[in-house]
């Protein structure tokens, strides 16, 4: 029985399938009368989009968080949001820590699958930096969005209770709101919006960024240099982040930003392009954008965060290494070469693959949904950011979400996992065991493009 389980239970599945489960835990969990406001009834089937939608990180919803369910609800959406932000397998080291128990070889596997890394050197000094990264960050947040909530809320308690679940929404880029508009009542206060975006691009970046960072500054090795992956991460992030602020300016100066102040179009400039990239709240109503500005934010929520982050879609590197490839192709290159470092070709590979396994399951996704929602009268437009958003584990919509029926709900709830785990990860999980071939065939030449 045990070979047969070690046969079929690979550490990619036992991943996917842990991540699973702890979606049906919590939506039973959101499920229960206690996590409800008085008089307020709630579905099984909302409960579990909600749940999905927490543990993936993502953000979309088809209730109103702050008028559907208790404080204990809240805490278990809470719960639920940050398991899904710093991973499965960051808590249960955690938890193997404080029992004393030793990482064996299987565990670390587990790690290594869930946090998207490549040796086992360091994993568990990884997970502990991870958490207390994560949680040191989250707290300040809290406190500093607390303090200064003292003037929008009457009480303190409300303030931090605010303030808290903000700067956990904000860092694991879920999404979420408890404020019923999410930052919409905000979209004036620039700190407010600075403090958020700061939270979401620290939660983005990578937690492997931010322990180099943390390693940087501590000065404990002098002579510490910054990883290749580091190096394209940062680049590739912060890149992208300007090219979308630029755009977005551009885009909206003759329809949304017409009337307003310049400082006013450049943190709606700003705030969008850092949500969009998975961190999912809003100071506005994106549907009020132009059609171009909508696909070009679907085109920013499919890139994403970083590998090993709190995001979605197909990950920065995918981004770089797909155009350095095409860089070099273009200069009549075969190797790929940047910062004085050469790519590996099996990370070539896989950056097409995730490119193209994302696209071919998205268009898929819109077919699905735009036949099943074909006599609700919803737009393509509004399906297409939907479904980006669902993949890239955003949370932005152009609130259509409620409206949709369970079939097409369920197909969000399955990008969102995929988007979650990753498709590298969902890959290995379904892949065979790679067997060796005693034989090959003569190679023939066939024409591409």
């Amino acid at each position: 029985m045990k070979l047969g389980m070690s046969k079929y239970l690979t550490p990619f599945r036992v991943i996917i399938i842990s991540y699973i489960l702890s979606m049906f835990v919590f939506s039973f969990l959101l499920y229960l009368p206690i996590s409800h406001q008085q008089g307020v009834d709630v579905t099984y089937a909302e409960a579990l989009f909600t749940s999905v939608s927490a543990v993936s990180v993502t953000g979309l919803t088809v209730v109103n968080v702050s008028e559907t369910y208790s404080f204990t609800g809240v805490i278990f959406l809470s719960l639920a949001i940050q398991l899904g932000g710093i991973g499965i397998m960051t808590l249960g080291t955690f938890i193997w820590m404080i029992f004393g128990r030793k990482i064996n070889l299987s565990q670390r596997m587990l790690i290594m699958i869930d946090q998207n890394q490549i040796n086992f050197s360091g994993l568990v000094n990884l997970m502990r930096g991870i958490l207390l990264v994560a949680l040191i960050i989250e707290l300040i947040g809290a406190l500093i969005l607390g303090i200064y909530f003292l003037n929008y809320f009457d009480s303190a308690y409300e303030a931090f209770y605010q303030g808290a679940f903000a700067s956990l929404s904000a860092f694991t880029n879920a999404g979420f709101d408890i404020t019923g508009e999410s930052l919409i009542p905000f979209a004036n206060d620039y700190y407010v919006q600075f403090i958020v975006i700061l939270l979401i691009m620290a939660g983005a970046i990578g937690f492997p960024v931010l322990l180099e960072v943390r390693a940087y500054f501590s000065k404990k090795h002098p002579n510490f240099k910054f990883s290749l992956f580091t190096k394209i991460t940062t680049t590739t992030y912060f890149f992208v982040f300007v090219v979308g602020v630029l755009m977005i300016w551009a885009l909206e100066s003759g329809n949304y930003y017409v009337g307003l102040e310049w400082h006013q179009q450049l943190f709606y400039s700003v705030f969008n392009s850092a949500t969009a990239r998975s961190g999912g709240l809003a100071t506005m109503d994106v549907s009020e954008l132009s059609v171009a500005t909508l696909l070009f934010i679907s085109g920013l929520m499919i890139i994403g965060a970083s590998p090993s982050s709190v995001g979605g879609g197909i990950r920065t590197t995918t981004l770089a290494v797909m155009f350095l490839t095409i860089r070099s192709f273009a200069l009549g290159k075969t190797d790929v070469k940047v910062f004085g470092r050469e790519i590996h070709p099996e990370d070539k590979q896989k950056a097409f693959i995730v490119l193209s396994v994302f696209l071919v399951l998205l268009f898929s996704a819109t077919i699905l949904i735009a036949a099943f929602e074909n006599s609700n009268n919803i737009s393509l437009l509004a399906i297409i950011f939907e479904t980006s958003s669902a993949f890239g584990t955003c949370g932005l919509s152009m609130g259509i979400t409620s409206n949709l029926s369970f079939p097409s709900q369920a197909v969000l709830m399955v990008l969102m996992f995929i988007g979650r785990v990753g498709l590298v990860a969902f890959l290995f999980s379904i892949r065979k065991k790679e067997t060796k071939s005693f034989y090959k065939y003569p190679t023939e030449r066939i024409i591409i493009g």
